[in-house]
């Protein structure tokens, strides 16, 4: 029998500590236990077995499976103690056995996950860093830290990202893949070695990109991936070509503004 707590359904071997504040028709599955500088809007549902700690505010109507962690102190030798932050927004789904850090203050000092994210079982989130929206994270994906995963990217499971990575809109790694550099928006990534492996057609047609504008992101591919030139002279020529197309501009932006080099 679960006990009520302002319309919040708690079951009765949770622990909630003094301080945390959950909203209306929160859900608290058996042996969890929320922190006290823990804040969880309405209608989420946490399941059994689940740690939340730290200073972590958690959004509306997410669903948080059975022993993730969410919340813990960061992995970083510097981290003193700060109070940092966790803040998960709202309808995401995390499945088992994930595990979500703070940040830290040499950094945003917070870590970001956005919404309408599906975060598969066993994916490490790690301090500072910053997921958009609408993005798919395969089973075993595991960020490091400072990392950018941008709106609509997919990893596929096993994918490892290097620390201070960004992994632009509408990306997609295949199983396995291991990104130590930038991935434009739009790329394929896979392999091993990873490789970047052509556009992401299947996965922009699926957004309702029409076939004008796969056409001039393929052409864009084209001009930096396979004529040899160099990416500040591909930049150049993508500017003059598109400059009143958003969809290409976004790739220029992200390349113009790559800090640890784009996948080439």
């Amino acid at each position: 029998m679960c006990r009520c707590r302002n319309d919040s359904l708690i079951h009765p071997t949770a622990i909630i500590e003094s301080g945390a504040k959950l909203a209306d028709r929160v859900s608290i599955g058996a042996y969890s236990i929320i922190g006290a500088q823990v804040k969880i809007d309405q209608g989420t549902w946490i399941g059994p077995h689940v740690v939340i700690q730290g200073h972590t505010h958690i959004g509306k109507d997410n669903k948080i499976y059975q022993f993730s962690s969410i919340g813990e102190v960061p992995q970083d030798k510097k981290y003193k103690g700060e109070a940092t932050q966790l803040i998960i927004g709202d309808r995401n789904v995390i499945r088992e056995c994930c595990t979500f850090n703070t940040g830290t203050t040499q950094d945003i000092g917070k870590t970001v996950l956005g919404n309408d994210n599906w975060i598969m079982a066993y994916v490490h989130l790690a301090h500072d860093c910053i997921i958009g929206n609408n993005t798919i994270f395969a089973n075993n994906a595991t960020l490091a830290g400072h990392v950018t995963i941008c709106d609509d990217v997919i990893l596929g499971g096993f994918t490892l990202v290097h620390q201070f990575c960004h992994i632009g809109e509408y990306a997609f790694t295949g199983m396995g893949a291991a990104i130590s550099n930038d991935l434009p928006p739009y790329m394929v990534a896979a392999g091993t070695p990873t490789k970047q492996h052509g556009i992401n057609k299947e996965g922009l047609r699926r957004k309702s990109f029409d076939k004008e504008a796969i056409a001039r992101i393929h052409h864009a591919h084209k001009i930096i991936y396979r004529q040899n030139l160099t990416l500040q002279d591909a930049i150049q020529k993508l500017t003059a070509k598109y400059a009143q197309y958003e969809d290409v501009m976004l790739m220029v932006r992200f390349c113009a503004n790559s800090k640890r080099g784009i996948l080439r």
